[in-house]
């Protein structure tokens, strides 16, 4: 159950102790076909450049050293792909990695490379983070380039970061954002002002980040997000347009998953009024976040509202969409989000806890995360 799709060694100007990351196969490497982990788009042919942050990572001197499997077409929160393998999940093979970044988040997990880039459009870089116990960083909506990631439109998706620790996440940024600010993301969060948003999750998920934030020693307020429920069924379906845009042709080709032809023929029952209802929820749960966000500095709340499922439970038909319902709402709206590894009590499995600021300020989020990081290390 490989994390990788292909192996090689890009180098640019790499040294040889440059640091290694992976790349989704949903985001082009020239010469490298992009599959998407699929068998329908197995013979598409090679990507005749790179994509904008593939080529900012060799120029910023990272090492690429390969494309990472995922869930199929990148329409899925299991991780599970029949055609090209399922990723392991480093903390417990047993349970799904998590998708649609799962072998980014497989491959960081367990220590094949040092970061890897993953896509979110409902959850995807966030979910797998989770589940495998690594950080994991969607941008701000629009702030990190997609040229030359699918699929090419969309208002949901986002090229993001996972590493196992905020240093190298932080260094990963600065090399494909040029506006990224590593001296604010490294700066002093101290003072930093928490809401978080009540919110329905597992009292064992609900601890963890209780703990962590007591440990944080950051100043905290509980918050309500009265449109949450709607913006993540709004996600659904505007991800379900979008990917039904992008890849619905491939339906009648016989080469698509089961679960992959049966959601997108699902998608493709999205009406015009469905996505009328979605922008206008879109535009009441964004003001409802800033509205938040001019008192706080950031919103703390799990990223996953249990703990991922085990491969068999999902292959049985165990449902996983509200895997998403924590994650998925800021994508609509196009908040900055990452998510932080903690500890569970009781079990070696770490949660995560998300963290969401304000358009823009990434590097604030980064911040307020690499703080928790070292005071939960040094009260370990």
């Amino acid at each position: 159950m490989s994390a990788f799709l292909q192996k090689f060694d890009l180098v640019a100007h790499a040294r040889p102790d440059a640091p290694t990351i992976a790349i989704k196969d949903s985001i082009d490497i020239a010469g490298y076909a992009t599959t998407a982990a699929s068998r329908a788009l197995a013979d598409a042919p090679p990507a005749t450049r790179h994509a904008d942050v593939v080529q900012r990572l060799l120029d910023a001197g990272w090492r690429i050293t390969g494309k990472t499997n995922m869930h199929e077409l990148a329409f899925g929160m299991t991780g599970i792909n029949d055609f090209c393998g399922t990723p392991r999940n480093p903390q417990d093979a047993a349970r799904i990695p998590g998708g649609s970044s799962s072998g980014s988040a497989s491959a960081v997990g367990l220590r094949l490379v040092d970061a890897a880039l993953g896509t979110d459009t409902g959850g995807s870089v966030r979910g797998p983070a989770a589940c495998c116990g690594v950080v994991g960083l969607k941008p701000t909506f629009g702030r990190v380039s997609r040229e030359g990631v699918a699929p090419r439109i969309t208002t949901l998706d986002c090229v993001g970061p996972f590493a196992r620790d905020m240093n190298t996440l932080i260094n990963v940024m600065e090399a494909i954002d040029s506006s990224f600010q590593q001296d604010r993301a490294r700066g002093d969060a101290a003072n930093i002002r928490i809401a978080i948003p009540d919110v329905e999750a597992d009292d064992a998920i609900r601890n963890a980040l209780a703990a962590a934030v007591a440990r944080s020693g950051l100043a905290s307020r509980n918050v309500r997000l009265a449109a949450m429920r709607d913006a993540f069924t709004a996600g659904l379906a505007v991800i379900n347009a979008e990917t039904w845009r992008a890849f619905g042709h491939l339906v009648d080709s016989g080469k698509l998953g089961a679960d992959i032809e049966a959601r997108l023929r699902t998608a493709a029952n999205t009406t015009a009024s469905d996505l009328d209802s979605a922008e206008r929820i879109r535009r009441a749960f964004t003001e409802e976040v800033d509205s938040v966000l001019q008192d706080a500095d950031v919103l703390v709340l799990p990223t996953l509202p249990s703990l991922p499922i085990t491969i068999e439970a999902a292959r049985a038909g165990a449902s996983v969409i509200a895997m998403s319902s924590l994650i998925r709402p800021f994508n609509l709206s196009g908040h900055p989000a990452l998510t932080l590894p903690v500890s569970i009590e009781g079990t070696s499995l770490k949660a995560g806890l998300q963290i969401v600021g304000r358009k823009g300020e990434d590097e604030t989020v980064c911040a307020v995360a690499a703080h928790i990081e070292a005071m939960l290390a040094s009260n370990a």
